[in-house]
Protein backbone atom coordinates (compact mmCIF):
# COMPACT_ATOMS: atom_id res chain seq x y z
CA UNK A 1 0.00 0.00 0.00
CA UNK A 2 1.51 3.52 -1.19
CA UNK A 3 2.08 6.03 1.43
CA UNK A 4 0.31 9.74 0.12
CA UNK A 5 2.24 12.45 1.82
CA UNK A 6 0.65 15.54 1.97
CA UNK A 7 2.55 18.22 -0.35
CA UNK A 8 3.52 20.02 2.97
CA UNK A 9 4.66 16.51 4.79
CA UNK A 10 6.49 15.80 1.37
CA UNK A 11 8.41 18.86 0.93
CA UNK A 12 9.16 18.88 4.39
CA UNK A 13 10.92 15.64 3.95
CA UNK A 14 13.01 17.22 0.84
CA UNK A 15 14.09 20.03 2.89
CA UNK A 16 14.51 17.53 6.08
CA UNK A 17 17.15 15.91 3.40
CA UNK A 18 19.03 19.17 2.36
CA UNK A 19 19.37 19.89 5.80
CA UNK A 20 21.10 16.64 6.44
CA UNK A 21 23.71 17.27 3.65
CA UNK A 22 27.73 17.96 5.59
CA UNK A 23 28.72 21.00 5.83
CA UNK A 24 31.10 20.69 2.84
CA UNK A 25 28.87 19.29 0.42
CA UNK A 26 25.90 22.04 0.76
CA UNK A 27 28.40 25.27 1.31
CA UNK A 28 29.68 23.96 -2.63
CA UNK A 29 26.65 23.65 -4.26
CA UNK A 30 26.10 26.84 -6.46
CA UNK A 31 23.14 28.21 -8.82
CA UNK A 32 20.59 25.05 -7.65
CA UNK A 33 16.30 25.27 -7.19
CA UNK A 34 15.29 22.39 -5.73
CA UNK A 35 11.33 22.21 -6.55
CA UNK A 36 8.93 19.43 -6.07
CA UNK A 37 6.38 18.12 -8.97
CA UNK A 38 3.58 16.31 -8.54
CA UNK A 39 4.55 13.61 -11.43
CA UNK A 40 6.83 13.23 -14.09
CA UNK A 41 6.34 12.85 -17.81
CA UNK A 42 8.69 9.68 -17.74
CA UNK A 43 9.72 6.92 -15.42
CA UNK A 44 11.65 9.34 -13.00
CA UNK A 45 11.83 9.84 -9.62
CA UNK A 46 13.86 12.90 -9.73
CA UNK A 47 15.83 14.75 -12.37
CA UNK A 48 18.65 17.32 -12.29
CA UNK A 49 18.99 19.79 -15.48
CA UNK A 50 21.77 22.46 -15.45
CA UNK A 51 25.23 22.73 -15.58
CA UNK A 52 27.01 20.24 -13.90
CA UNK A 53 30.01 21.92 -11.50
CA UNK A 54 32.52 20.13 -13.40
CA UNK A 55 31.68 21.80 -16.85
CA UNK A 56 31.31 25.22 -15.71
CA UNK A 57 33.99 27.73 -16.72
CA UNK A 58 34.22 31.30 -14.94
CA UNK A 59 34.22 32.64 -18.50
CA UNK A 60 30.99 31.25 -19.63
CA UNK A 61 28.56 30.53 -16.93
CA UNK A 62 28.00 33.98 -15.55
CA UNK A 63 23.86 35.29 -15.34
CA UNK A 64 22.64 31.76 -15.97
CA UNK A 65 19.63 30.43 -14.82
CA UNK A 66 19.55 28.06 -12.01
CA UNK A 67 20.45 24.92 -12.45
CA UNK A 68 16.98 22.93 -11.27
CA UNK A 69 16.57 19.58 -9.02
CA UNK A 70 12.68 17.81 -9.18
CA UNK A 71 12.24 15.51 -7.06
CA UNK A 72 8.55 13.94 -8.01
CA UNK A 73 6.18 13.32 -5.00
CA UNK A 74 3.74 11.00 -7.18
CA UNK A 75 6.14 8.13 -7.99
CA UNK A 76 8.20 8.10 -4.87
CA UNK A 77 5.10 7.82 -2.66
CA UNK A 78 3.44 5.16 -4.88
CA UNK A 79 6.42 3.32 -4.00
CA UNK A 80 6.73 4.18 -0.31
CA UNK A 81 5.46 1.25 1.98
CA UNK A 82 4.93 4.33 5.17
CA UNK A 83 6.24 7.30 6.24
CA UNK A 84 9.84 6.43 6.87
CA UNK A 85 10.29 4.16 3.80
CA UNK A 86 9.27 7.35 1.62
CA UNK A 87 11.40 10.08 3.76
CA UNK A 88 14.20 7.74 3.10
CA UNK A 89 13.19 7.55 -0.86
CA UNK A 90 13.86 11.25 -0.94
CA UNK A 91 16.77 11.08 1.00
CA UNK A 92 18.30 8.95 -1.63
CA UNK A 93 16.63 10.59 -4.85
CA UNK A 94 17.76 14.13 -3.35
CA UNK A 95 21.20 13.07 -3.08
CA UNK A 96 21.20 10.93 -6.38
CA UNK A 97 20.12 14.24 -8.23
CA UNK A 98 22.83 16.37 -5.87
CA UNK A 99 25.71 13.99 -7.11
CA UNK A 100 24.46 14.88 -10.62
CA UNK A 101 24.89 18.60 -9.98
CA UNK A 102 28.69 17.76 -8.89
CA UNK A 103 29.38 15.55 -12.31
CA UNK A 104 29.09 12.62 -11.59
CA UNK A 105 27.02 10.57 -13.99
CA UNK A 106 24.03 7.74 -13.42
CA UNK A 107 27.49 4.79 -14.22
CA UNK A 108 29.30 5.91 -11.54
CA UNK A 109 26.50 6.65 -9.28
CA UNK A 110 25.55 2.60 -9.70
CA UNK A 111 29.41 1.74 -9.11
CA UNK A 112 28.31 3.53 -5.94
CA UNK A 113 25.64 1.74 -4.96
CA UNK A 114 23.22 5.25 -5.55
CA UNK A 115 21.68 4.40 -9.28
Amino acid sequence: MPYDATEDEFEAMVADALDELPEPIAAAIDNVAVVVEDWPDEDLLGLYQGVPLTERSPLDYSGVLPDVITVFRGPLCAGARDRRDLAAQVRITVLHEIAHHFGIDDDRLGELGWA
